[in-house]
């Protein structure tokens, strides 16, 4: 192919490039007008639906219903705000509209762009101004319906009020004159309702509904809670401040202290608090006097438990004072006998000044103890505290007290523990020294050819280990730590030369039962003659254990099996 035909298809392609490019250019343009005329259309409706025939329709009900100067004044004041709205802003909303179109014929989107969010905003503003107007229009339009619904409502409501009150009147004695006043009151508010109704005077009549809603509301209230209130004040909380004063009285008279509990302050708040609710249920006010009078309720119920509590806390200190004097009797007793014997402990057992130092540790805190509850005991005698807290105080120098204990204990049981160590150290002597002597006499009833050299290496040493045991214990002081040593050193020792001449007797008396057994293979088999006799020669030099494994190989090769058959009965 030539340069000219290469050169024609390049530019083939290059064109057929161009001509997509300004397809797509095209379509983007065609689409992107076609959405900006649609946002233009709907900008356009919506400015159109800003002033709607409803206001018009709504305004002249108004100036039907105008009958004083205060409506007239608000029909006025609609009137101009809608014609504001119509005549200056909504034409300005057009204008922008109108330069919206001129920016779309010219292409200029980006000046149209940022007009129509301006526009659209604008719109949204008038929108609201209108609904705005509309409701405050539609408030006065409306009201006769809206307030006669309401006023049914209340009516229905009232009519409750008033026969609960009738069918209870003895309930309601105390506030049956002021209830009265106000029943004669919201009949006044009913009158006036009418005839602001039959007036048209709308601007008055949701302030009547309002002062109707909030008095029927409060008689309501009212009927609901003074029976309870009455109840609480005048009744309940009487009778158990009656009840409590005598339970005061007679347990102060048994020596409790109850200061703390300030009843007598407690009682004359509470009556004064009683009397200021009842002069405002003399004027129907009762916000939060129910709440009030139950918490008054639920305090003087607390002040059983008070009383009970002071009542068991009572027992268990009187508990206190004859349980804690006893054992801290007993324990000085007992520290003071050991802390009289602290020299000879010392010097007997061989004890450093950290090791006794508990004891002197346990002295103190038993001087801090017993301190401690003779303050407690003068503050009881005194009438210092209530029996609540002295029970605490107890409680605390009860524990104390039981820690310290717990330390004699300890030490008690250490030093009991040095004196058993001891007399378990002498006894142990004499199981060391018999079994010992065990193993002499195995030595000496199997009668062996040779005694291993370890058993007398190993003897001597579980005899000096004997001897400096028997050194410890006839030493004054003992130190028991070196004793405990000592004993474990000499118990190894001899149990490893029991164990030595245990397993080489053992050893030997196989070795033996094996040749006399291997003896009726001799006169058949020269290799079991030769085995045998070099199982001989071990045994009578003491080497026991070569001896056994030769016999096993010599009868082995007449009996085969009798290797395992000879150390199963080995082991």
């Amino acid at each position: 192919m030539g340069s000219g035909a290469h050169t024609l298809i390049i530019c083939s392609y290059i064109l057929v490039g161009i001509i997509f490019a300004v397809v797509i250019f095209v379509l983007f343009n065609k689409k992107k007008k076609k959405n900006f005329n649609e946002e233009l259309s709907t900008l356009e409706r919506e400015k159109n639906l800003i002033i709607s025939a409803q206001i018009l329709a709504e305004l002249n009900k108004v100036e039907n219903l105008i009958n004083n100067d205060v409506l007239r004044e608000k029909f006025n004041n609609w009137q101009e705000r809608f014609k504001k709205i119509k005549d200056d802003e909504l034409p300005k909303v057009t204008d922008k509209l109108i330069k919206l179109e001129e920016y779309f014929q010219l292409h200029k989107y980006d000046e149209l762009k940022k007009g129509i969010t301006e526009v659209e905003l604008d719109i949204t503003y008038l929108k609201t101004k209108t609904n705005f107007l509309l409701d405050e229009i539609k408030d006065i339009t409306s009201s006769e319906e809206r307030n006669r619904e309401a006023i049914i409502k209340l009516k229905s409501e009232y009519r409750e009020v008033v026969n609960k009150y009738k069918n209870s009147e003895s309930d309601y004695e105390i506030v049956a004159k002021p209830l009265e006043l106000q029943f004669e009151n919201v009949d006044r508010l009913f009158q006036t309702f009418e005839m602001a109704m039959d007036q048209n005077a709308y601007t008055d009549v949701g302030k009547i509904v309002k002062a109707i809603n909030n008095t029927v509301g409060n008689l309501k209230a009212v009927i609901e809670e003074a029976p309870v209130i009455v109840m609480l004040g005048k009744n309940a909380i009487p009778k158990k401040i009656d009840d409590i004063v005598a339970i005061y009285e007679k347990m102060t008279k048994e020596g409790y202290n109850l200061d703390y509990l300030n009843i007598n302050h407690n009682v004359s708040e509470t009556n004064k608090k009683i009397a200021d609710i009842f002069q405002r249920l003399n004027i129907l006010n009762i916000e939060d006097s129910v709440f009030e009078l139950k918490t008054m309720l639920d305090y003087y119920d607390s002040l059983y438990y008070d009383f009970d509590k002071e009542k068991t806390s009572r027992k268990l200190f009187d508990g206190y004072i004859r349980s804690i004097v006893l054992k801290v009797s007993k324990l000085e007793k007992i520290n003071n006998d050991i802390y009289r014997r602290l020299d000879d402990i010392k010097y007997s057992y061989d004890l450093d000044e950290s090791d006794v130092a508990v004891i002197e540790g346990i002295k103190d805190e038993l001087i801090d103890i017993r301190s401690s509850y003779d303050r407690c005991i003068s503050m009881h005698r005194n009438r210092t505290f209530a029996y609540s807290r002295l029970n605490k105080e107890m409680e605390i120098i009860n524990a104390k007290l039981t820690k310290t204990e717990e330390k004699l204990e300890i030490t008690l049981k250490t030093l009991s523990s040095l004196k058993d160590d001891e007399l378990r150290a002498r006894d142990q002597l004499d199981e060391i020294k018999e079994i010992l002597l065990q193993a002499k006499n195995k030595v000496r009833s199997f009668k062996l050819p040779v005694v291993p050299k370890n058993y007398y290496v190993e003897l001597s040493e579980a005899q000096m280990a004997i001897a400096e045991m028997v050194k410890e214990l006839d030493k004054r002081p003992i130190s028991i730590k070196v004793l405990n040593m000592r004993v474990d050193t000499a118990r190894d020792l001899v149990l490893k030369v029991y164990n030595t001449i245990n397993e080489t007797i053992k050893t030997a008396k196989m070795a033996e039962q094996a040749i006399v057994y291997g003896n009726r293979y001799r006169p058949i088999n020269k290799d079991v003659e030769f085995g045998l006799s070099k199982a001989e020669s071990l045994f009578l030099k003491g080497n026991f254990k070569n001896s056994l494994e030769q016999a096993i190989i010599a009868i082995n090769v007449v009996e085969p099996g009798i290797h395992e058959k000879l150390m199963n009965e080995y082991n």
